[in-house]
């Protein structure tokens, strides 16, 4: 049986991975910060405070055999700090690498960081479908801050036994779901009209369960190792496309106002809004070949069936 540190438990993909890897017999020890593990899962727990270059994580590395690290400082909307980057490198650059090397030096085979699609670029405004290989530099601190942590880990795998598997999601949908993905919900469940109905973008998105999937197949599988791959449902979507799945997944009534995008962007603008209504306007197409063709991945789930379940989930 595989040991695996998992950290980030708590958070929106660790649960669901966390209970992906339970019912896969795998022993987990998983790292939690403020938020308790239910005591009815059978998990080891440990509590770290912070993710540092300082942190200490040698109780939690005995006899590990893979680390699936998704804990990170995440992408915020209104960052009041004073210099952002450094805040972000902090947990997600140097955090990271400390954790890295203390589980090279404790012997961990596998280290699986996922990352973000922010790492490989914002958009694909400029290139039609973004690949792993792109060279496309960040564009904004968070996104910086993954693409260095990757940078630090594949020149630590060069002089190491252990293996490094880098994740690039797009936006992850699912049960319980955060951000600007449940504002659109709250919106189509009021049944509110949106000025969304004339967009012809293309977005790739990626369910949790796929997700979750995937990581799972990338901790055994042995063509996975030093690999960097993008993930997504294969099934890309206009935001007024998605907008119509979702309001017939919850069985109600859309009211979209076809306004052109580009007045949308110019409105926003004025309205200081202009960084959430562009993710809702700009085009993010990823090519998830690579985990099809090199490690034989396939979607578990579809986004009809996802949106069901998110629906289902906020029935209750």
């Amino acid at each position: 049986m595989k040991k695996i540190l998992l950290t980030g438990a708590t958070g929106f993909v660790g649960k669901a991975l966390l209970a992906e890897l339970l019912q896969n017999n795998f022993e987990v020890i998983a790292s939690i910060r403020n938020t308790p593990i239910p005591s009815s899962l059978k998990v080891q727990t440990i509590t770290i405070d912070s993710l540092l270059a300082s942190t200490d994580w040698s109780p939690a590395l005995q006899k590990t055999d893979i680390v699936i690290h998704s804990a990170a400082r995440v992408h915020i909307m209104k960052d009041f700090s004073t210099n952002p980057l450094a805040e972000f490198r902090k947990t997600n650059v140097d955090g990271t690498l400390n954790l890295a090397r203390q589980a090279k030096k404790s012997g961990v085979s596998r280290f699986i960081f996922i990352s973000s699609i922010k790492a490989n670029s914002h958009s694909s405004r400029s290139q039609s479908i973004l690949r792993p290989d792109d060279t496309t530099p960040p564009t904004d601190p968070y996104g910086l801050s993954k693409y260095e942590a990757e940078q630090g880990l594949l020149e630590l795998a060069k002089n190491s036994t252990m293996e490094i598997v880098i994740i690039r999601p797009p936006l992850v949908y699912g049960p319980n779901v955060k951000g600007n993905f449940l504002s659109l919900l709250k919106y189509i469940k009021k049944e509110l009209p949106l000025p969304l109905g004339s967009i012809n973008n293309q977005r790739s998105l990626v369910a949790l369960d796929n997700l979750v999937d995937f990581i799972h197949l990338c901790a055994t599988h042995p063509k996975a190792a030093n690999e960097i791959f993008l993930i997504s449902d294969g099934e890309d979507v206009s935001t007024t496309e998605l907008l119509i799945k979702i309001a017939r997944a919850f069985n109600k009534k859309l009211f979209l106002i076809p306004i052109p995008a580009l007045a949308l962007s110019f409105i926003a603008k004025l309205f200081g809004k202009d960084a959430m209504v562009n993710r809702l306007l700009e085009s993010l197409q990823v090519d998830n070949s690579k985990a099809i063709e090199l490690i034989g991945w396939r979607p578990v789930i579809s986004m009809d069936s996802q949106l069901k379940k998110i629906a289902d989930f906020h029935s209750k």
